[in-house]
């Protein structure tokens, strides 16, 4: 019997992971699947044929599919949800609670305030742009939930949530996560907001009723009921071109209210026809001259 060792640096080793791996991807599937994705996503693949052949390569196996040519035309050919499953696998929706906390500072000590003084209707008006797994939303929800206390109880403090992960909002809907994901949010916070039972805590219904959860394409129009006192779309236009990114902060910018904010990832830059005011690092207001809006207060 031969020792591990020699399977796993030998042919027998080869033999059976080749066999389940279909010949890479040509130049012509590529290019035609990379720009698919961008005119439908608006995702830049550029430069990414290996990263989208190691993401896809067993998925087609499994599937029962060949080679990458015999699997894309299916999803020519069908469309919606077999492209939702390769979007599914080539973003990473990769987030965590207490990320970049500098916008939860501005978010309690300069939006709420100014929301609070401000918005006679007591209805914040809220989207978190490509949501993911709902940690980010969770998180703006529980910070809301800090600053109102007892006066929150007449606002209407939902927040819309999407994403164009069909599998990263069903995630999201459930609210669970593993024990390692809450490691920075304060200890209070974790007994307040989760419950928790063998590893895994679920956020409490107070905070998951406060967070919408919903399907919506960046590269769509905006075309929601109302316009947005806050726009959070952090760490996602790092997959956009230049182009992409000055379309997408033009409809966000016509999708918020006067003197309304956005906030973006401070690895992320807007391109140099940003309609928004920068405020600080990450932080950019819209402001007009016929709206009269004050910077503060």
């Amino acid at each position: 019997m031969a020792n591990t060792a020699d399977f796993f640096s030998g042919s027998a080793y080869d033999s059976i992971f080749l066999e389940k791996t279909p010949a890479s991807m040509s130049n012509e599937d590529f290019e035609r699947l990379a720009y698919t994705i961008k005119q439908r996503y608006g995702l830049n693949l550029e430069g990414k044929k290996s990263m989208v052949e190691s993401r896809l390569c067993f998925y087609i196996v499994d599937r029962g599919f060949h080679s990458f040519s015999e699997y894309l035309e299916t999803v020519y050919e069908n469309g919606g949800d077999e492209m939702a499953n390769i979007i599914n696998r080539l973003t990473t929706n990769y987030t965590y609670f207490m990320r970049e906390q500098e916008h939860m500072r501005h978010f309690i000590d300069v939006f709420l305030p100014y929301a609070e003084k401000h918005k006679t209707d007591k209805e914040l008006c809220i989207w978190s742009a490509g949501c993911s797994f709902g940690n980010e939303a969770y998180n703006f929800a529980m910070c809301a939930e800090e600053y109102f206390q007892s006066r929150g109880a007449d606002w209407d403090k939902r927040i819309l949530a999407t994403d164009i992960s069909q599998n990263a909002i069903l995630a999201a809907k459930h609210g669970m996560f593993a024990e390692a994901a809450l490691k920075d949010l304060p200890a209070a916070w974790v007994e307040k907001y989760f419950t928790g039972k063998g590893g895994i805590y679920t956020v409490k219904p107070e905070i998951r009723s406060q967070v919408v959860f919903k399907y919506h394409n960046l590269m769509d129009p905006i075309s929601f009921k109302k316009k947005f006192d806050l726009i959070i779309c952090r760490n996602v236009m790092i997959y956009f071109d230049q182009k992409t990114k000055s379309e997408l902060i033009k409809r966000f910018y016509d999708a918020t209210n006067e003197g309304g904010y956005l906030y973006i990832g401070h690895a992320e830059a807007v391109p140099e026809d940003c309609p928004y005011v920068r405020e600080k690092t990450a932080v950019y207001r819209k402001i007009t001259q016929a709206g009269g809006v004050q910077k503060h207060g």
